[in-house]
């Protein structure tokens, strides 16, 4: 979550106006330091007033290198969830994480029964960008009929279930692992690893927060701001914004017009990667690819 003078875009098909509102947005994250560090200006998570635009600035500051995540997370889990697999199209033995468009806020139960108390809620659209939401279904029931998910921008991080009947369905074979103590991010596609890069990660004050996230936006921007030419929005949220800090508490993968800052620990809890990288993640990660965030 890099403070920076850029906003959120609903991608490359996003009107002016939206653009414009989108760099608005940024550009108060950028002001403080948060969640998203802005390059050279990088202290916490995402800014207040744009938490979306922070978070990725956040996660792009530790992405710049990239690495590889342990199953570990935050919150009430400390292991990876087994995951809802669905067969490949060719009926291979691989199988694919399962992905749920969320067509309105939906209800999130303790357990996966109508009568279980309810802990939360699932929003349709992403927190600042209002991308429609595709969540990753991390397990299905017994029964077919629920699916568990983590709760998008909480804190502590919780998960719970929602019913799936009823809801459109995808897949995705593609997950990100990073890995925080190697400063490493690696994209792997039926368990293979298809890319490996160094990225820079939350500052001592601003960590970023291990957890099971998704990919929550993919928003483009104009070349030169803190936040590279793209940035990964996912599910995830800075609980440790640094002090002032005036934007957005929203994590995600982004670029930086601070490369040198790669590799270390710089940002407001967003993971920062190379252009470079950028432009391999892009094909690879669709709405709802599971972001896995490990010490």
């Amino acid at each position: 979550m890099d403070p920076t003078p850029h906003a959120w875009s609903r991608g490359s098909r996003l009107g002016s106006s939206r653009v414009a509102a989108l760099v608005a947005g940024l550009a108060a994250l950028a002001a403080p330091p948060g969640a998203l560090p802005v390059p050279g200006r990088e202290h916490g998570s995402v800014a207040r007033a744009n938490p979306m635009v922070a978070g990725v600035s956040a996660l792009v500051a530790a992405n710049d290198h990239g690495a590889t995540v342990a199953p570990h997370t935050a919150g009430t889990r400390t292991s990876r969830p087994e995951e809802a697999q669905i067969p490949t199209r060719d009926g291979s033995s691989a199988r694919a994480s399962l992905l749920v468009r969320v067509p309105s806020a939906m209800a999130v139960y303790r357990r996966p029964v109508q009568a279980s108390p309810t802990i939360g809620t699932v929003p349709s659209s992403s927190k600042y960008y209002h991308v429609p939401l595709v969540a990753w279904v991390e397990k299905v029931s017994a029964d077919g009929g629920w699916g568990r998910v983590e709760i998008p921008y909480v804190w502590p991080r919780r998960d719970g279930w929602i019913p799936l009947k009823g809801l459109r369905r995808s897949s995705t074979n593609v997950e990100v692992e990073i890995d925080l103590s190697r400063h490493r991010l690696i994209v792997t596609k039926f368990g293979t690893v298809r890319y490996a890069s160094s990225a820079a990660i939350g500052a001592g004050g601003s960590p970023t927060p291990p957890g099971e996230y998704f990919v929550t936006d993919r928003i483009p921007f104009p070349s030169g701001g803190s936040l590279g030419t793209f940035a990964f929005g996912i599910s995830g949220i800075q609980p440790h914004l640094p002090a002032g800090w005036g934007g957005g508490d929203q994590l995600a993968i982004h670029g930086t017009n601070q490369p040198a800052t790669i590799g270390t620990n710089a940002s407001a809890g967003c993971l920062r990667v190379s252009e470079r990288s950028l432009r391999r993640l892009q094909p690879m990660l669709q709405l709802g690819t599971p972001v896995l965030i490990h010490a």
